[in-house]
């Protein structure tokens, strides 16, 4: 029997799987197709690990690993035995239940209403080249620090504290490191009473939307701006209005003129680069937004997507710095600085509306990622974060000026831009005659993914215009990007 089971158990030594879990995989294997029946009595750990070549303690881990999980019993002073009762779990059916010919259930068997402004193509953009929304280059980001960092607070510490439930604030460490990091960048005076992590941006103005509007409450976005903030606040019940942006940010006048005739609960700005046009909303538009905020009441909710990355080293601070009158929140994230892949943001405020919008969190998604969070906090006390951003800056300008070059050199006659001061993106008015939406269609057949304009609305109304992101691409990937547009222009236009 000894020949026959070990013929059973081969080991791969340098295979992907651990020796360990090869056995412990092998002998569950043999005990569910009764090859080894319950009560069977195992080889010793010293038996086995001779016959299969490998160390004692790779079999120890094995029979460990199937006592913890019922497979096995050990008897003291007898050995180790196959479990006679084995831990497997048979459903047993309802009356009538049948899974025979059954497929995937398509439609639902109750009536619901779809929501219109939920219908929204979510961005996977799968080509081998991207001048994509405006996102980083995961290639550059400190990911061997975060996976260190990500490591150690899943080991060290007492458990029951780090892998239980946290506060719905956040953890308390990434609070205390921004609240220093904010108030060091980007002039605030807070703590961390002010802050409340969520997952991104979107969750940010979800719970905003959820925890301080109304049905029937009027909210004023930028025109053109962002359809996912506009998804929020109309999934809310509110009624979006729109003021017009132009090179210098949110008219305020005409938002004025809006208070005027109705009262204006909220109002979304990108005041650092407004999206999606990147204009920087001039300083005397802030002092006015400010002052007319406290003057109708309104709630401003500051969405600053991509402060960190400005090329002038001179950067407007944010409204949140210069609000005496608490009528500010302020969000950003790590979405642009890492990757989207980890979904960690921050939402400052009053520390009475972090409070009624953390007890709000608490009935959606309880809390986030305490293990990131904290990882994150690492970084930042470390300065890894702050010396990450530094040189993205660096290598981002470089990307935004070959960029720009190549679209005038190579795409001048039909696309129009402003070199942006800061951002991942350029705001780009094609010619009128293109027709955006189709050459975006013919560009992914040639493996380059940018986005045809739609989700910022009415297309000939922001003069057929659409994001061209570049810091996610090396200046190769860019000029091939570039060269894919130019060709099929040229063909089109023969």
């Amino acid at each position: 029997m000894m020949q026959v089971l070990t013929a059973l158990l081969p080991v791969e030594k340098n295979g992907k799987q651990p020796v360990y879990l090869q056995l412990a995989n092998q002998l569950m294997a043999l005990i569910r197709a009764g090859t080894l029946e319950p009560g069977y009595r195992l080889l010793s750990t010293r038996q086995l690990a001779a016959l299969l070549k490998v160390h004692r303690r790779t079999v120890v881990q094995a029979y460990d690993e199937l006592l913890a999980q019922g497979w096995l019993e050990s008897q003291t002073g007898s050995g180790t035995f196959v479990a006679g009762h084995i831990p497997e779990i048979t459903p047993v059916k309802l009356p009538g239940q049948s899974v025979q010919n059954a497929s995937p259930q398509q439609k639902a068997g109750f009536k619901f209403d779809t929501m219109p402004h939920l219908n929204r193509a979510v961005l996977k953009p799968v080509a081998k080249f991207h001048f994509d929304d405006g996102f980083p280059d995961a290639r550059l980001a400190p990911l061997d620090e975060l996976s260190r960092a990500y490591r150690s607070q899943m080991l060290n510490g007492d458990p029951y504290v780090r892998l239980g439930y946290g506060d719905t604030k956040g953890s308390a460490w990434l609070r205390q490191e921004l609240s220093v990091y904010l108030n060091e960048t980007r002039g605030m005076k807070i703590t961390a009473e002010n802050i409340l992590i969520v997952r991104g941006v979107i969750m940010g103005i979800h719970l905003v939307s959820q925890g301080l509007l109304k049905r029937g409450d009027q909210v004023v976005c930028d025109e053109p701006g962002w359809f996912g903030a506009n998804m929020n606040f109309v999934q809310a019940g509110a009624n979006v209005l729109q003021a017009p942006v132009d090179e210098h940010g949110m008219d305020t006048d005409a938002l004025e003129a809006i208070c005027e005739k109705t009262r204006v609960r909220l109002v979304y700005v990108t005041s650092h680069h407004h999206y999606p046009t990147t204009v920087a909303l001039r300083a005397d538009r802030r002092i006015r937004l400010l002052k007319l905020a406290e003057k109708y009441g309104f709630i401003i909710f500051e969405d600053d997507y991509d402060y960190d990355f400005h090329y002038l080293s001179k950067p407007f601070l944010p409204l949140a710095g210069a609000d005496p009158a608490g009528m500010v929140l302020y969000c950003g994230s790590f979405t642009k600085t890492i990757s989207p892949a980890f979904r960690v943001g921050y939402l400052v405020g009053p520390e009475d509306v972090i409070t009624h919008l953390a007890q709000l969190r608490r009935i959606i998604d309880r809390q986030g990622d305490q293990i990131l969070e904290n990882a994150m906090a690492e970084l930042l006390r470390e300065g890894i974060i702050q010396r990450h951003l530094r040189k993205s800056v660096r290598v981002y300008k470089q990307r935004r000026d070959v960029f720009c070059d190549l679209l005038k050199a190579q795409l001048g006659e039909f696309v129009d831009f402003q070199v942006p001061d800061g951002g991942m993106a350029v705001w780009a008015k094609f010619d009128p005659s293109i027709d955006l939406k189709d050459l975006a269609a013919k560009a992914l057949k040639k493996d380059l993914y940018f986005a045809d304009g739609s989700m910022q609305g009415n297309l000939s109304k922001f003069h057929n215009a659409t994001r061209l992101g570049f810091a996610s691409s090396n200046t190769d990937e860019l000029e091939k990007g570039v060269n894919i547009i130019r060709q099929l222009l040229e063909k089109d236009s023969q």
